[in-house]
């Protein structure tokens, strides 16, 4: 299903000339140096394409013959290599390897139309001892440092030596008559066609070998079947056509000026649909950070979303239209598939939405409405950091959000655990423990206990000891102004967990706050408060829950939100 879906965007994007997406037979590559040729084979200048985007410099991307896969043995590409194939050049490898490598080189050749002006123009070029000429080159230290990957241009051109017409219509040919491949029954085609034995690369995957790795791969002999030994790609047998199809597709989607990639703790998530789509321009904005150019981009995406789920889908063929959503991670040499869904846009729309209704609860003006996916997992990682996001973590989110089930039990156990570490409920934990508490209740049927803001008639005691904490603190900070360390830093993991612990004592020392507060009108009014908390409580109970314990987080965070109203607010709240 996976690679049929991905064969089949390849078959739509290949269908339109401006998506650059490369036919059979070829690959786009970013090429960062193009040595350049007269008709004679006289070297005329080393070419740098390479320009500064952002803090790197980025190679142009040309349409190149495919490459081949890259193993531990000897295979060179078609008129395009690194510079030990291209030139000859002693960089990593022996000299002895190196010969190995650009005798490849030079046989892929044979295969091209002698008469061609840029085959012969190459050709004697490289039989003049190219590395003469191109280590007076000011660029050769670069070269000679990264191993880069070359290719050749003639002086009169624009395009490269591999994209001329005649080596264009011999790539083709060669495709075509390729007669040294089984034939098998496609899984993904169901027809009979050539099977290909190694796969290309999929690059792209964050954390993946930079050279790419493999959905689809047999490298050990136990992994293959019987009888197909050292067949590797019959094992799994997937066409040549389809193989291209659906490697072109996953590189397209997960290359660096993808829009239809994010990333999401270690998991490289891609999302494509069967037909062009508003909710494939605008999925990419409703999880990624805002940007510095445009920061509402993300609220202005989920309002559109939330507007076209109210009113409905126009056309009405937009409700039926198939959305796919893929999460990759690596494993060792290979990919493993994180999560997989699938489902028509207005399903996928709705789930969205949901999701951005389940965590929003009230905030300061400067948050922004609805949060990444980024943002608000990093909230539950070790110092702020992305590395520490629990492992899996991501990939199980963003399969329960698309999915509508209830959010993973590892989410709720970290930002817990994360919020008792670090003694901080923020925006972004305090929206997700909601969001975890009131999807999981409405998966049993029961009825939603997290509001927004300050529910005054939440009669729960994890929410009503929560409110009471942030009361306490806020007696403690207005009786000394300028108190670096609150109760809130010495207590707030035990009175949590186990209140019974912390809250007697916690009480007692209330009253000594409460008299040094100068104004004793706001004295009163905190204490009043106080007096409607413990109406709701029979005792301190010993332990709290989990879920409890994401409940006392949510009444300490709204709690605290509502002092930082107008004071008259805090008024009519305890009257």
């Amino acid at each position: 299903m996976i690679l049929q879906s991905l064969v089949d965007y390849y078959e739509r994007k290949a269908a339109d000339p401006e998506s650059g997406l490369a036919e059979p037979g070829f690959e786009r590559k970013e090429i960062p140096f193009v040595i350049v040729i007269d008709r004679d084979g006289h070297f005329v200048m080393l070419e740098d394409t390479r320009e500064i985007a952002g803090k790197k410099k980025r190679a142009r991307s040309y349409l190149v013959p495919q490459g081949a896969k890259k193993t531990s043995g000897v295979a060179a590409n078609l008129l395009w290599d690194t510079a030990e194939y291209a030139v000859r050049a002693v960089i990593k490898s022996k000299l002895s390897r190196v010969d190995e490598q650009h005798a490849a080189f030079m046989a892929r050749l044979d295969v091209l139309p002698a008469e061609d002006p840029g085959i012969f123009a190459l050709r004697q070029f490289l039989a003049a001892s190219p590395l003469d000429v191109l280590q007076t080159q000011p660029l050769w230290p670069e070269i000679q440092e990264s191993n880069p990957v070359l290719s050749f241009r003639m002086v009169e051109d624009v395009e490269l030596i591999a994209q001329r017409p005649s080596i264009v219509a011999a790539v083709r040919a060669s495709q075509a008559a390729s007669t040294d491949v089984a034939n098998g029954i496609c899984l993904v085609s169901g027809n009979e066609s050539p099977v290909e034995r190694l796969h290309a690369a999929i690059k792209g995957v964050w954390g993946s070998q930079s050279s790419g790795a493999n959905i689809v791969s047999f490298n050990q002999r136990s992994f293959e079947s019987y009888g197909k030994e050292q067949r590797q790609g019959e094992n799994a047998p997937v066409g040549q056509y389809a193989a291209f199809a659906y490697t072109t597709a996953l590189n397209h989607l997960l290359g660096k000026d993808s829009s239809q990639r994010i990333q999401v703790g270690d998991t490289s998530t891609v999302f494509w649909a069967n037909k062009p789509c508003e909710l494939e321009d605008v999925f990419q904005s409703l999880w990624s950070e805002p940007q510095k150019d445009d920061p509402d981009r993300a609220g202005h995406a989920v309002q559109a979303l939330y507007r076209s789920v109210q009113q409905g889908f126009s056309p009405p063929s937009q409700e039926t239209t198939r959305f796919f959503v893929l999460g990759l991670a690596p494993n060792a040499a290979r990919i493993s598939i994180r999560f997989w869904q699938t489902g028509s846009v207005a399903e996928f729309s709705a789930r969205i939405c949901q999701h951005f209704t389940d965590i929003a609860i009230e905030h300061a003006p400067h948050d922004p409405d609805a949060p990444s996916l980024y943002r608000l997992l990093v909230s539950t990682a070790g110092l702020g950091k992305s590395d520490n996001i629990p492992p899996n973590l991501a990939g199980d989110v963003m399969r329960a959000i698309l999915s509508g089930l209830p959010y993973p039990s590892t989410l709720l156990y970290a930002v817990v655990r994360r919020i008792r570490a670090e003694q901080t409920v923020n925006y972004y934990r305090a929206a997700l423990i909601k969001a975890c508490l009131n999807r999981f209740s409405r998966h049993l049927n029961q009825k939603e206990d997290v509001t927004l803001s300050l529910d005054l008639n939440n009669s729960h005691p994890g929410y009503r000891l929560g409110r009471l904490f942030a009361v306490l603190e806020k007696i403690q900070e207005e009786a000394s102004p300028g108190l670096n360390t609150t109760i809130r830093d010495r207590f707030y993991g035990a009175a949590s967990s186990s209140p019974v612990s912390v809250f007697a004592n916690l009480m007692k020392l209330k009253n000594h706050h409460l008299a040094k507060i100068e104004n004793k009108g706001r004295a009163i009014n905190l204490e009043k408060i106080i007096g409607e908390i413990m109406d709701g409580l029979d005792d301190f109970p010993s332990q709290l829950s989990i879920h409890d314990q994401g409940r006392f987080a949510v009444g300490y965070y709204h709690q605290k939100q509502s002092f930082y109203k107008k004071s008259d607010s805090v008024k009519g709240e305890s009257a």
